[in-house]
């Protein structure tokens, strides 16, 4: 608790936290559970290091209760393997998805996402395609290519084939991202483009309808990918068939500025969601990557309006794999020994710590301003409207001296430079 008092020092800036202005509701932050990550916790670590390393993952009380999932809809760059859940041989194709299996998630992703959710009930997980069926797709292959208009259809009845296999198991699916990064189609592994006025027609005549007919009320967030290209959200948005079935936006970090998010959100009153950023060997510094871990995506997308933060892979090896394509050289939250199966926290998995093992889910984002802008800070007021959370993050390149004030109480404190702190008082 913040002490009474009676003559706070007026000489050093203040952070001054409103708990009675309120803005959006947030369900948490966290990483994705790629194939490269379950693979590593089921096969490189022993079933005591695992459940160690999950409790401190998701764990409330044993750890830093990460409670927001991505969850990649087949294969990715950081998979052992190209491949989708209704692959068909040559030239066939399958548009009643009588073969659509999730068989192989079975072994790893499944078992490892129940055993999270047991630990933390309240997590949210959020299901994205790298790439539909390649039969669906213009090249006939997962990678490149965009999604041919014969087989609209048979996309929207992949999530909804999706969504109740991960439902038959337990897991239910909170959202869906209709593609992953649809301005980008990678080189070496699955991806798909699809631009925005196909997107809008996707969303707005087949996936939205047919989820709305199936009686899933999983929510269908558009975008997926950076803030450098806020116009082509905002042209799906536009559209009158598709704004009725796009309940939020959501973001990378490759490109662009934060503020897209606030943009986006003004024109449209979409809520907002962070989805993916990877650190990597290209940025090895600790404190420059804690200042943009905290300072750009916990504190910069929470003030622009985001309810979730997700980082990219949630666990990678010691030779930033494995992986099949795309980035030779990320990071994971955590980094396993794939000979011992020890794990190493990186800096990702401290940043996320200062927002998730305070940060309750449900929590609102309140007001807190402060004339220093060396400091940056973020603030929430749990559900329980007891518990107050203030995140102050030192950009400089010297300790500061500030005084956090809070109806009628306030509190000193020096903050080391490229530091964060985490408060909480009731």
């Amino acid at each position: 608790m913040l002490p009474d008092s009676a003559a706070p020092d007026r000489t050093l800036p203040s952070i001054n936290v409103d708990s009675t202005t309120k803005y959006q509701q947030v369900i948490g932050f966290g990483a994705a559970m790629t194939d490269a990550s379950t693979y590593l916790i089921m096969h490189r670590m022993s079933a005591k290091d695992r459940e160690a390393l999950l409790q401190d993952l998701f764990g409330r009380d044993s750890g830093i209760g990460l409670s927001f999932i991505r969850v990649p809809m087949g294969a990715s760059d950081f998979s052992l393997r190209h491949y989708s859940y209704d692959d068909m041989p040559g030239s066939e194709t399958d548009s009643a998805l009588s073969h659509f299996s999730i068989d192989n998630d079975r072994v790893e992703k499944i078992p490892l996402l129940r055993r999270a959710l047991a630990i933390n009930p309240q997590i949210k997980l959020v299901g994205s395609p790298w790439s539909p069926p390649a039969w669906m797709k213009s090249t006939g292959s997962l990678i490149k290519g965009t999604l041919m208009p014969e087989f609209y259809d048979s996309f929207a009845d992949y999530f909804v084939k999706f969504i109740r296999a991960y439902g038959s198991q337990g897991l239910p699916i909170y959202a869906i991202t209709v593609q992953n990064e649809p301005n980008f189609e990678p080189e070496n592994y699955p991806g798909m483009r699809l631009e925005a006025a196909e997107r809008a027609r996707v969303i707005g005549y087949h996936v939205g309808p047919r989820l709305e007919r199936a009686g899933i009320r999983t929510m269908i967030w558009d975008w997926d990918h950076n803030w450098d290209v806020p116009e082509s959200p905002m042209k799906v948005l536009e559209d009158s068939a598709a704004r009725r079935y796009v309940q939020g936006v959501a973001w990378h970090c490759y490109g662009g500025d934060v503020a897209a998010q606030s943009e986006v959100h003004r024109a449209f009153d979409k809520d907002v969601w962070f989805t993916e950023c990877s650190g990597g060997e290209w940025a090895t510094n600790f404190a420059e990557n804690l200042k943009f871990n905290v300072g750009t995506l916990v504190i910069g997308s929470t003030v622009n309006w985001a309810r979730g933060v997700a980082l990219w892979n949630l666990a990678l090896d010691e030779s930033f794999g494995p992986h099949k394509g795309g980035c030779g050289n990320c990071r994971g939250v955590v980094t396993i020994n794939s000979k011992t199966g020890a794990y190493t926290r990186n800096v990702e998995y401290y940043s996320l710590a200062h927002a998730s093992k305070f940060v309750q889910q449900g929590a609102y984002r309140i007001k807190s301003e402060g004339a220093d802008t060396s400091l940056v800070h973020v603030a929430f007021l749990n559900p329980d409207r007891r518990t107050t959370v203030l995140i102050v993050l030192n950009t400089g390149t010297e300790a500061r001296s500030f005084v956090v004030r809070w109806f009628g109480r306030s509190v000193r404190y020096t903050l080391s430079a490229a530091s964060v702190v985490t408060f909480t008082w009731n």
